[in-house]
């Protein structure tokens, strides 16, 4: 980590060496430079333009060297390399004992052991600005939020200090926000075109609100699929404050939001936490009529879904909230607005500083309550009727892992079983009340720990819904997300120890055999493969269950022979071991190619693998977060190459060099044309395969010579009634037809390349619309939901019965090529680990 508390020592020091010797000057006492405004600092007032991340990391660090009431800490990088910096604020003498008011906050709600030793107990203020990268005003105010608190002459903010520590993150997406900063510096001209149609209000594809990758950083914080959130969560546990705000920006037209929420608001959230959200609104509504401005509150930003910025740090006992300016990506430097008054950079900015030092006031001036009901969030008996969770390893041995590094970097408290016990609870995967055995190795979260509120939300398999209108999906447990049996009980389980027993894969003894042996049964295996096909080393894999030497195998299983693998000489051997340890892989050895029971390894059941060649439809048609998942999937999580292709280059893609076109949810009328359609089809008989997802699925429906089909909407005779809607029911009316994030467990054809590895694990499915499609006539209809697959979430009346008998995924025949369909997302947000082996079957496998 980086402090900066030393630069002031160093500037000093080079303002007295660079004085003339024997100067009065010289013989005078050197002062550090002075704090400067944003203004003086930058050469511009803010508001003027927008200002590029190397000048706000230049003026963040300008004030940690000027002021002794700011210290500034590198927390993290992004994946363009952009430092991630906190500024602590608060006085002098509480910065110099920041790590031990840190640990005495920790101690006092029992996130360390011991009791507090000091009496210095501040309110801690987390701001975080720019989590879009295009909502950019947010990091501008952070810029003149910072300079007031740190300014010495500002008495307002002086007073509040000696209560409080405020943790002020400038940008937490600068990877976005430089996008959008550096495209609209590149469009505007030396006048600010305020007309809406300009085209500086107009930002292309894929826009400054995500990552890198994609990503929406603001659906991450549960997840923290992304290394931005990871590296933030990493010093949010350290710190737990208690007052956490996001700072957003919404529509041009939008005014200004603040606190209290809108209902739905989860039940879990204190009765405290709600009111103490009207006390910092109320705090904001005093400035905001004294400036005539207008706001709402109390309406679209609700407190469900764990994902946001402003819910995960309540269901970590802080007051979470969301700030929303009207202005967005839109608004640039200044817009007009449907009411026909101009919206400028400057008044963003300003209503968020005022929001911003506004909820820094109302938390110190109410220091003592604030301390003591976050202590009381902690103490309580967690409310809701279960008391801990145990999730089953299963067959596949890196999702119960993935699981355990999740919860690590959510701060959650685990362990496991190293002895049998008899218990009662629900079962995930049906929510049926029965009798289990608790095994070794099984994963158990107890909610006898500091983070019993956040559990038990990640965890419950139906999360407690006032109201289905909400703002996102209705179900997340994440036994659900990592395909896993899980079971909440509601006695509280301990667990036997703090790390996996028995997690020492299985290595073969030194030696030359026939051939190596991996399992398939989860994506730790398709992470495997990935970098064995990437040694250039040659592989065949079973279409059917084998047994040899007395273990039993079941289909996908990769089979390594050293007949294959002559080019690699003696390093055949070393080369698998390797990257077997690496995999945390069980990797078995045989010395013959006959086996037991199934087919032998020179079977015509037992085919070559061919190293599949990957390409990726990219472009303006494609949903940009949908892209970036499946980017990151193969770039971070699978590790496998892929080229990502813009769909207008279609019609110049070298089609013969691939074997696999994924085409992501998208609009594709535009760039599948009559022509390029033909292309593809030609392509797809030739031996190509196409994996299509979501609406891309869909627009293949409807084309000649595919043979999916939505399933039809049962007729309904219409009911003079029916026409006498009330014109205020009809948000309510229209969610009898939705489905907002609800899952599914789809019958699934294990037996089906697509289906490898699923025999022996349910597998669960994420949907997110009402889309429905008939079972392929004639195709394979490999994951399909039925009369009972509904599992948690909520889905509309209407939708549920139009969604059974569909299909979730399959595939069908095209000349000598396949095509994929999987009309729901497998891989949602990056963290639906569940689906990742789906994608790897169909990429790998799919084209038997």
């Amino acid at each position: 980590m980086v402090s900066f508390r030393p630069l002031r020592v160093l500037l000093m020091a080079i303002l007295v060496l660079s004085l003339p010797m024997g100067s009065a000057q010289a013989q005078a006492p050197a002062s550090a430079p002075a704090l400067q405004s944003p203004a003086a600092f930058l050469g511009y007032e803010l508001g003027d333009r927008f200002t590029p991340q190397h000048r706000v990391q230049a003026y963040v660090e300008h004030v940690a060297a000027t002021s002794d009431q700011v210290e500034l800490e590198q927390y993290g990088m992004t994946n363009q390399g952009w430092p991630l910096y906190l500024a602590y604020v608060s006085t002098p003498e509480r910065l110099e004992r920041r790590e031990a008011v840190r640990r005495d906050h920790l101690r006092s709600i029992g996130m360390e052991d011991g009791a507090p030793t000091g009496t210095d107990e501040p309110v801690l203020v987390w701001l975080s600005y720019g989590v879009h990268g295009n909502e950019s005003v947010s990091t501008e105010a952070a810029l003149q939020t910072l300079y007031e608190l740190a300014d010495p002459a500002n008495a307002r903010t002086q007073r509040w200090l000696a209560d409080a520590l405020v943790i002020l993150d400038p940008n937490l997406n600068p990877d976005g926000r430089e996008r959008y900063v550096q495209w609209f510096k590149r469009t505007v001209g030396a006048q600010t075109n305020i007309r809406p149609e300009a085209r500086e209000h107009n930002e292309p594809w894929p826009g400054g609100r995500s990552n890198h990758y994609y990503f929406d950083l603001n659906r991450d914080w549960a997840w923290a699929t992304q290394v931005e959130t990871q590296q933030r969560l990493s010093h949010y546990n350290r710190w737990m404050p208690h007052v956490h705000v996001d700072f957003h920006e919404m529509g041009v037209d939008a005014p200004y939001f603040f606190a209290p929420a809108a209902e739905p608001i989860h039940p879990r959230i204190s009765d405290w936490q709600r009111s103490f959200q009207r006390t910092i609104g109320d705090n904001h509504r005093r400035y905001f009529d004294g400036d005539y401005k207008l706001y709402f509150t109390r309406e679209v930003f609700d407190l469900i879904y764990p994902g946001y910025g402003d819910t995960w740090p309540t269901f970590n006992g802080a007051i979470g909230m969301t700030y929303e300016q009207g202005g967005s990506g839109r608004a640039g430097l200044g817009i007009i607005t449907s009411e026909g008054d101009t919206l400028t950079l400057a008044e963003r900015i300003e209503n968020h500083h005022v929001a911003g030092l506004s909820t820094v006031e109302a938390t110190a001036n109410n220091r003592t309550e604030v301390v003591q009901e976050f202590r009381a969030f902690f103490d309580r008996t967690p409310d809701g009727p279960f008391r801990s969770y145990v999730v089953k390893p299963g067959p596949d041995t890196g999702a119960l892992d993935a699981l355990a590094a999740h919860l690590d970097g959510q701060g959650i408290q685990y362990g496991f079983a190293t002895q049998e016990r008899s218990a009662r609870g629900t079962r995930h995967r049906d929510r049926t009340e029965q009798s289990f055995q608790v095994e070794r190795g099984d994963l158990i979260v107890s909610t006898d720990q500091p983070k019993a509120t956040l559990a038990n939300v990640l965890f419950e398999p139906e999360p407690t819904l006032p109201d289905s209108l909400t703002y996102d999906i209705t179900a997340w447990a994440l036994p659900y997300a990592y395909g896993l049996e899980g079971f909440a009980v509601r006695d509280n389980l301990t667990p036997d120890v703090s790390t996996r027993p028995d997690r020492t894969p299985h290595m073969p003894d030194d030696g030359t055999p026939y051939a190596y042996l991996v399992r398939w049964d989860g994506f730790a295996n398709a992470q495997f493969l990935s970098a064995i096909l990437q040694e250039d080393l040659k592989l065949r894999f079973a279409t059917e269950p084998f047994r040899i030497d007395g273990n039993d195998f079941p289909r996908g299983s990769l089979i390594l022979t050293r007949t294959h693998n002559a080019h690699r000489g003696a390093a055949f051997d070393e080369t698998i071991r390797s990257v077997a340890r690496d995999h945390q892989q069980d990797l078995y050895a045989t010395a013959t190619g006959f086996v037991e029971e199934g087919s032998d390894f020179g079977s015509s059941t037992v085919p070559f693998l061919e190293r599949p060649t990957v390409a990726i439809v990219s472009g303006a048609h494609a949903s940009s977060l949908q892209l970036g998942a499946v980017w990151h999937f193969f770039d971070q999580q699978l590790q496998y190459p892929a080229t990502l292709i813009d769909g207008d280059d279609l019609g110049r893609l070298p089609w013969a060099d691939y074997d696999v076109l994924v085409l992501p949810e998208g609009s594709y009328s535009d760039v599948l044309s009559e022509a390029r359609m033909e292309e593809l089809m030609r392509w797809i008989r030739g031996g190509g395969r196409v994996i299509a997802m979501g609406r891309a699925a869909a627009y293949l429906s409807g084309q000649e010579g595919f043979g999916l089909e939505r399933k039809p909407a049962p007729e309904t005779e219409e009911n003079m009634a029916d026409r006498l809607r009330v014109y205020g029911d009809r948000e309510r009316e229209g969610a009898t037809t939705n489905v907002t994030g609800a899952i599914f467990r789809p019958q699934v054809d294990a037996t089906h390349p697509l289906g490898f590895g699923m025999s022996d694990r349910p597998y669960f499915s994420l949907k997110r619309g009402n889309q429905a499609f008939a079972f392929l006539e004639n195709g394979w209809n490999a994951g399909v939901v039925r009369a009972d697959s509904y599992v948690s979430g909520f889905v509309g009346s209407d939708a549920l019965p139009q969604l059974e008998d569909t299909l979730v995924f399959g595939s069908e025949s095209m000349g000598r090529g396949r095509v994929i369909y999987m009309i729901d997302d497998p891989l949602f947000r990056g963290f639906w680990y569940n689906g990742r082996l789906l994608l790897s079957n169909a990429v790998f496998f799919g084209g038997v």
